[in-house]
């Protein structure tokens, strides 16, 4: 299906380091978008999104346990590979060539030019974009090919129990390496679409925002947005006249740099666990304990506790939470909405949502840890990290 010189170049860009960004480092790149910083954009995506996309093209021919194999996984693996042939392509035109040398103080540049060129860039990426959309998802398909393969062939790696055992090792270590790349590529990409977007009609553009990146992002706004969605859909899932109620102390007059799509992810993930447990704990339509956030802000992070007195978690199950494939919900369940894309809590009752939302807060310097006392509840800390210095944890 692809050439052998196209194979041999994904090896040779596999073995080439990749470049760790922060939140700060894009904010200042794109500030003030322009013709001539909309291109240097594009010349660093041109050079960094081939090796990455690499990486993972590689490393999904050289899974464990036979995961490569399965038709889940071909599919991705398939998707990479388009993706990095046509930004090599793209690299190639004499167009991209015959500007690679711009520089901030060249004024003699036309900018209907770079505009037209960064247009055709722009399509190229928002294709790949949505060429991947699924990829979470064809994934966990990919591994529950698998386990439908071992049980099969009663292989040793097979679990005793649908949801009570976890992936090999190796698997998990997989998934976290490959779902973290997938949020740095996306959000390379989605930066410099919205960014493009903003210079075309800068008064469309949401105020204090640089591309996907707000630098005041009201913490209160995206709290109680993540509070609304997710008690409408436990409200719809379970049938409720009225879900448990929500609560927030602390200082709840933040402003910050952030991303809100990610932070909503988060937020709404934690949530729905919480109203899940209390719910599944009391019964339906009784007078339900509230759940509680606190935000606290200190020197290094902002930190975000939802406090639930959803019964908690045992002791010999809290390892399991940060693995993948694992749950203890019945069947998927309390899904915003069914679509595929992005920043879209993923997979409810297939075991993702924990894993996906500590990746996410991993990835600007913050962290998510659970704290559960079975028989009373559970405390999840939410730390984002204030300094946005950190660069990506690219693996």
């Amino acid at each position: 299906m692809f050439s052998r010189e196209l194979l041999q170049t994904i090896e040779r860009l596999a073995k080439i380091p990749q470049t760790s960004v922060s939140l700060r480092d894009m904010v200042e790149f794109g500030r003030i978008p322009s013709p001539a910083s909309l291109f240097r954009g594009s010349q660093f995506l041109l050079q960094e999104l081939p090796i990455r996309l690499s990486h993972r093209v590689v490393e999904l021919e050289n899974l464990p346990h036979g995961l490569s194999d399965m038709p889940g996984i071909q599919r991705v693996k398939n998707w990479y590979t388009i993706s990095t042939q046509e930004l090599l392509a793209f690299q190639l035109e004499k167009f991209a060539n015959k500007y690679c040398n711009l520089t901030n103080g060249d004024e003699n540049i036309d900018k209907h030019v770079l505009r037209k060129y960064n247009d055709a860039f722009v399509n190229v990426i928002e294709n790949i974009k949505k060429r991947h959309d699924p990829t979470t998802t064809t994934i966990a398909e990919g591994v529950l090919q698998l386990k439908e393969h071992w049980k099969k062939t009663n292989s040793p790696l097979q679990p005793k129990s649908e949801n009570n055992l976890p992936l090999p090792t190796a698997i998990q270590s997989f998934l976290d390496n490959f779902y973290m790349s997938r949020i740095g590529i996306r959000m390379l990409l989605g930066q410099h679409i919205t960014m493009t977007q903003a210079s075309k009609n800068p008064r469309s553009a949401p105020e204090h925002y640089v591309g996907i990146i707000c630098t005041q992002t009201n913490l209160m706004d995206v709290v109680q947005d993540a509070i609304e969605n997710a008690r409408n859909v436990c409200q719809d899932y379970y049938g409720l006249f009225d879900p448990p109620p929500i609560r927030i102390v602390g200082q709840t007059d933040l402003k910050f740099m952030y991303v809100p799509s990610h932070l909503h992810h988060m937020l709404f993930e934690l949530l729905k666990n919480s109203l899940r447990a209390v719910v599944e704990q009391y019964g339906l339509d009784v007078e339900y304990p509230e759940i509680r956030i606190v935000v606290a802000q200190g020197n290094e992070d902002i930190t975000i506790k939802v406090s639930d007195e959803g019964g908690g978690i045992p002791r010999s199950g809290m390892p399991l939470i940060w693995t993948y494939m694992y749950t203890t919900a019945e069947k998927p369940l309390l899904e915003e909405d069914n679509q595929r894309s992005d920043f879209r809590a993923p997979l409810a009752g297939y075991g993702y949502g924990l894993p996906l939302s500590r990746l996410y807060a991993r990835y600007f310097g913050g962290d998510l840890r659970l704290i559960s006392m079975e028989g009373y509840g559970t405390d999840a800390y939410l730390h984002l990290s204030r300094l946005s210095d950190s660069s990506e944890p690219l693996p």
